[in-house]
């Protein structure tokens, strides 16, 4: 694990929090440019009522405005979670140079608990990846969260 992935994902964990205090599923992500964060984000599937919502989509949007460039070359993203199929293939398009994820997502991962579509070889686009930075500390804030919702009925 490199000293870096620990010190930007807990600022995506930070952001995971914010989720998570706002009863939203506890995911965030930031991406870092040139070693500073230029943008951030929490999932908001629920309060933005918006199924694309989660804390990558997000954040690749809001580095894009910021950047004013939809490539976000030599950028890494640091999410909390394995993403999704959706947020795998945005990272693609949007160039995004690395992944760094933190714990698996069994039902829906796209980065290799469900299926690995980073290991294909895509014609426009591979990402390197890593996985496994604060795995513990986001699934044990996940497991906390359906664990209340589920006791909350």
């Amino acid at each position: 694990m490199l000293e870096i992935d620990q010190e930007f994902m807990k600022f995506a964990l930070a952001e995971a929090q914010k989720a998570y205090a706002m009863g939203e599923v506890p995911i965030g992500a930031v991406l870092v440019f040139q070693n500073q964060i230029i943008s951030s984000a929490y999932n908001q599937v629920e309060s933005l009522k918006d199924a694309t919502a989660h804390a990558e989509m997000l954040c690749l949007k809001k580095a894009a405005e910021k950047l004013d460039n939809w490539r976000l070359i030599d950028c890494t993203l640091y999410c909390t979670l394995e993403p999704c199929l959706m947020c795998a293939g945005a990272m693609i398009l949007s160039r995004v140079k690395t992944l760094v994820w933190a714990a698996p997502d069994l039902r829906h991962g796209a980065g290799g608990s469900l299926m690995n579509v980073f290991s294909l070889d895509h014609p426009i686009h591979q990402l390197e990846v890593r996985h496994g930075v604060f795995e513990n500390e986001s699934a044990s804030l996940l497991k906390k969260f359906f664990k209340e919702r589920r006791s909350n009925g």
